[in-house]
């Protein structure tokens, strides 16, 4: 009897994408990225626990949201959601659990995240018209680029699904002029992740 030759059909969709990734060299830009953006990520943190230490910056919001009046709130959060997204959304989840409806605000909000996203997203695309910028995307980042291109729309699942900043995601696509119609349907994981901590933090409170 010959022993079975174990196909490419029969390895595990997992391991095919595994070897895609290490063939084009996804982990190692990854990696790079990771090691280059890695001091700014610290310093960032490292300012944030300096100012919370000496003044709560969570409190400080909840207390916003509390003064400032629904449209205020709202208008607040797009903002935030366009801009960088640093002010965690639980908050304004956890706000929208205090009003009568609380699932239509929660709904809301989610919309105007992902709309914040999307928005962020023409941010970045207007940036890469900038002279300075483009010629330094053009020449000296074309590889990077080229990679980052492949893996637009992971970009924007990790952005839409984890907590980190989503409207980052959506300008750092915006830069690598990442197809817009995939952004629109990648980021649209955004609503499913305000339902997922919506139901978190209504059962919660």
């Amino acid at each position: 009897m010959k022993p079975r030759v174990k196909t490419k059909s029969s390895k595990s969709r997992i391991h095919l994408l595994h070897q895609y990734y290490c063939y084009t060299g996804f982990y190692t830009f990854v990696w790079q990225a990771v090691k280059k953006a890695l001091p700014y990520i610290i310093a960032i943190i490292i300012a944030l626990y300096t100012v919370n230490y000496f003044f709560n910056i969570n409190q400080a919001l909840v207390q916003l949201t509390e003064i400032l009046p629904v449209y205020g709130v709202l208008g607040f959060f797009f903002v935030s959601e366009t801009f960088l997204g640093l002010v965690p959304p639980e908050i304004f989840i956890a706000w929208a659990d205090k009003m009568v409806h609380s699932w239509l605000f929660l709904g809301v909000l989610a919309i105007l995240s992902y709309g914040g996203g999307l928005l962020a997203y023409w941010m970045g695309r207007y940036i890469t018209k900038l002279p300075s910028v483009h010629n330094y995307l053009e020449v000296k980042m074309e590889k990077q680029l080229k990679n980052s291109k492949k893996w637009g729309g992971f970009l924007i699942v990790v952005g839409a699904l984890l907590p980190l900043p989503f409207s980052i995601s959506c300008i750092a696509a915006g830069i690598i002029k990442f197809p817009f119609k995939n952004v629109v349907i990648y980021g649209s994981l955004r609503l499913l992740r305000f339902a997922i901590y919506g139901l978190i933090i209504f059962n919660a409170i």
